[in-house]
């Protein structure tokens, strides 16, 4: 499988909604980066993502944005 990285805001109720899900399932196993917290993955959210929208989860080099769009994926490939 490929690396699975999610990048996160603090505030962002969509966020939370993936955050939530991934924690009723027990997805342990994708890096959550915080944009707010972490300028460096701000900094590269913007530029392999193209912009600064939150969340999104990076599937190899691959972004996906939209939160049930990543659930969906998380729910298909991951729990």
């Amino acid at each position: 499988m490929e690396k699975l990285t999610l990048y996160v805001g603090t505030v962002c109720p969509f966020c939370k909604k993936v955050e939530a899900f991934m924690e009723d399932t027990g997805i342990d196993s994708v890096e959550i980066k915080n944009i707010d917290e972490d300028k460096e993955a701000r900094e590269y959210l913007i530029e392999k993502g193209g912009k600064k929208q939150v969340p999104c989860l990076f599937i190899g080099d691959k972004p996906l944005y939209e939160s049930l769009d990543i659930i969906k994926y998380l729910k298909e490939n991951v729990a």
